[in-house]
């Protein structure tokens, strides 16, 4: 029988993960499912029990939390892999931005993730690894990376304390705006393309979104071996302001300063300012000025919907 290991995040949505505790135990035990779930303590702690569980015998690990308990349980995967040991990943998002789970195809809703759990659906997807700032040793990540304007504004929403999800990296956006909107100048490596440009911005996806709602990657597929790219050049205030509704929309290939650009490989250099930069919403640097970062084709597979 399935064994399942259930990593929750009890700080995850701001507190709605501990709140959801006695619904995710009812509906995995309606479903029948062979299950233990254990709290998270710390920063990292997910990436430690996912790679306990996995040397444990646990066929399962289920990240029940946002993206980033999601990340820390990928990235515990992804270590018991390079030991030689492997289990499949599933996701119960309770979080606030829940953009990995949207990416993957995972429903954001609590009891039919469950279900989506028990229907057992599988997929084997592409995983990011970056390499710079504060993690010279590199971090793995699913869902994508943002340099520039979007780190900057995760950085402002963590400050909203009455607002959360979506609303609250919309209006950290708009303030982001007067905060933030000097592009440093880039060189950008992709793989065996040069640019040198000021940008805004660069999203380097394997999903689609970001920040609960800004579609960086419209089209973005976590299984094609390739990161999608989203490139914002040097943009005025005035003209960042009708931006916003683009991106939501998933339109912004249409301005004259947004680019879409492929690659397996991507090195991004500061030649100007610095890179603030997070990966699926966990910050790997504040101002370094080099991340080099590749794309595994095919590497762990989820519990997901069928496509």
């Amino acid at each position: 029988m399935t064994r399942y290991k259930i990593i929750l995040n009890p700080e995850a949505g701001r507190g709605s993960g501990r709140r959801s505790i006695p619904r995710v135990e009812k509906y995995l035990q309606g479903y029948g499912l062979d299950f233990d779930l254990v709290c998270t303590k710390a920063p990292w702690h997910a990436a430690e029990l996912a790679q306990a569980a996995v040397e444990e015998g646990y066929h399962v690990v289920v990240a029940a939390g946002g993206d980033g308990t999601a990340n820390e349980v990928l990235n515990g995967l992804m270590h018991a892999k390079e030991c030689g040991a492997s289990a499949s990943m599933g996701v119960l998002p309770i979080g606030q931005g829940n953009d990995f789970s949207f990416g993957m195809g995972i429903p954001l809703e609590l009891e039919a993730s469950c279900q989506t759990l028990a229907d057992d659906h599988r997929r084997t997807i592409d995983v990011g690894h970056i390499k710079g700032g504060t993690r010279p040793e590199g971090r793995y990540f699913g869902n994508g990376a943002g340099i520039g304007f979007d780190t900057i504004v995760g950085f402002e929403a963590l400050k909203l304390k009455r607002l959360h999800g979506f609303p609250a990296y919309f209006v950290a956006a708009v303030k982001t705006i007067f905060l933030y909107y000097q592009a440093p100048t880039v060189r950008l490596d992709l793989d065996e393309e040069t640019f040198t440009l000021p940008s805004l911005m660069v999203s380097i996806m394997n999903g689609r979104r970001m920040g609960g709602g800004f579609m960086m990657a419209p089209h973005g597929d976590p299984e094609d071996g390739f990161f999608d790219l989203c490139i914002a050049g040097e943009v005025s205030r005035l003209r960042l302001f009708p931006l916003i509704p683009r991106f939501l929309a998933g339109t912004q290939g249409s301005h004259p300063e947004v680019q879409f650009q492929h690659a397996k490989r991507v090195t991004v250099t500061a030649l100007t300012g610095g890179l603030p930069t997070h990966v699926d919403g966990e910050t790997v640097s504040t101002d370094g000025t080099e991340l080099a970062l590749e794309l595994l084709p095919r590497q762990l597979e989820l519990i997901t919907r069928p496509s």
